[in-house]
């Protein structure tokens, strides 16, 4: 097949959709399909190796945001637009990136999901005329719904069929103040029912998007996310049947933030430290930390600090691949508590692949990752106490944590690679391409 992935660069800040979508274009390749990634507004960070190519950055962040709010820049020479959108300048923006707070792009949401009837209109067309000099896709995918303003312009500019990726848009638009989430939530329905498909990482993202958008629920499948097994598969067994190391170790391994949950993992980890038999218990963290980040990451040192317990915790900002694999083999169980609508967590999958079993609240789609593969254990609300019971449970029982580090590990590569991931996503798309209506149209189902 001919592809097309549409997809945001987050900057200067690890994105698990940038991850996701990096690695299945890769695999898709691998797999003989012509695949293409477009990337959006900035450079895509990341910990693998890149597929964008020679592809060029679309939408510009700083042509974007100089649209939305100078409406004589629309028509500004393309010499200008041009020069706006050297690599240099786009590498300057994403350092700033880090500091926008989603109630800052209101406004810039709407617009964007308005598509030819937006600021960005100028930009649309840009990205348009590119790829129309390409062999004509079979499909485009837009990497959230968020893109979903694109999608008219696209079936009618290309001739092909567009399928949106769901991937955590809710906890973003919800976070938008009003009157720009109620618009945003409208104009994503509206604009929703000119797309062939939906494809999500678990069903209960799945059920979720069709209540809030009132889909269809025959257009909405589910291919659960894959990571790139290198590195992992290189990692020994687990061992005997004690501890990785020479002291019991609790982690977290994602962006340093309260949506995430740090602050539960460090107040479950001083209620754990208070009990005798858990007093050599350490604690790593690791993951992403911008300059946003920085002041929440203080305050939790603070309070490790006032507990006696700062030479018992580490923070890991910002790791490489090698050292993120390195990592998530290094501690006995991880723990990601994550407090908003989260559609997948590839956190759970890179932890299991490290053979690290995982401890999660109740929520989200985390009950469908660990049935389906056997690697961790569910608490039953996600709060600090609940998950330090689950978690004394399981540091109690190192042949236990060793079970469910392997029936993961397994479980994933078997099921949750790469590989298997653009095996589900060709799936659906045929699937959603053979019930579609004709690109032209953009009427209702």
């Amino acid at each position: 097949m001919n592809l097309i992935q549409i997809t945001p660069g987050a900057g200067g800040m690890y994105c698990g959709n940038c991850f996701r979508d990096n690695a299945l274009v890769a695999e898709l390749r691998r797999q003989g399909h012509d695949t293409v990634m477009v990337p959006l507004y900035l450079p895509m960070t990341l910990d693998e190796a890149p597929t964008v190519g020679t592809t060029p950055t679309f939408f510009g962040g700083i042509n974007v945001f100089l649209s939305q709010k100078l409406p004589w820049y629309r028509s500004a020479p393309a010499w200008l637009r041009q020069a706006v959108d050297a690599p240099w300048l786009l590498k300057w923006a994403a350092g700033k990136t880090a500091k926008t707070r989603p109630q800052d792009v209101g406004e810039l949401t709407v617009s964007m999901l308005r598509g030819e009837e937006g600021c960005q209109t100028r930009e649309l067309e840009d990205m348009i005329a590119w790829m129309s000099r390409l062999p004509r896709p079979d499909a485009v995918y837009l990497s959230n719904a968020l893109l979903l303003g694109f999608a008219r312009r696209l079936r009618s500019g290309l001739g092909t069929k567009v399928i949106s990726f769901l991937q955590s848009e809710e906890s973003f638009l919800d976070s938008l103040p009003e009157p720009f989430r109620s618009e945003s939530w409208r104009l994503m329905a509206e604009r929703g029912r000119e797309l062939d498909g939906w494809i999500a990482p678990t069903r209960y993202f799945a059920d979720r998007m069709i209540l809030r958008l009132g889909l269809s629920p025959d257009r909405v499948r589910v291919a659960q996310s894959g990571i790139s097994l290198d590195g992992y598969r290189d990692l020994p067994s687990r061992s005997g049947q004690g501890f990785r190391g020479s002291v019991p170790t609790l982690g977290f391994f994602a962006r340093m933030c309260p949506d995430k949950g740090l602050d539960t993992v460090v107040d479950a980890f001083i209620e754990l430290r208070r009990q005798e038999r858990f007093s050599h218990l350490r604690l790593k963290v690791g993951g992403g930390c911008g300059p946003s980040d920085q002041p929440f990451v203080d305050s939790l040192r603070r309070r490790l600090v006032e507990a006696g317990l700062s030479d018992a915790a580490s923070f890991h900002p910002n790791l490489s691949r090698d050292e993120k694999v390195a990592f998530l083999a290094s501690v006995d169980v991880l723990s990601v508590p994550s407090r908003f609508s989260e559609a997948f967590g590839l956190f759970v999958v890179e932890a299991l692949a490290a053979g690290t079993p995982v401890v999660q609240p109740d929520v989200c789609g985390f009950r469908e990752i660990i049935e389906a593969t056997g690697g961790g254990r569910l608490c039953s609300s996600n709060t600090s106490s609940a998950l330090a019971a689950t978690l004394g449970e399981l540091f109690a029982d190192p042949v236990e944590l060793r079970r469910l580090g392997d029936c993961g590990r397994q479980a994933v590569a078997e099921r949750f690679s790469d590989a298997a991931m653009a095996r589900e996503v060709l799936d659906q798309t045929r699937f959603l391409i053979a019930g579609s209506r004709t690109p032209h149209s953009t009427g209702p189902e």
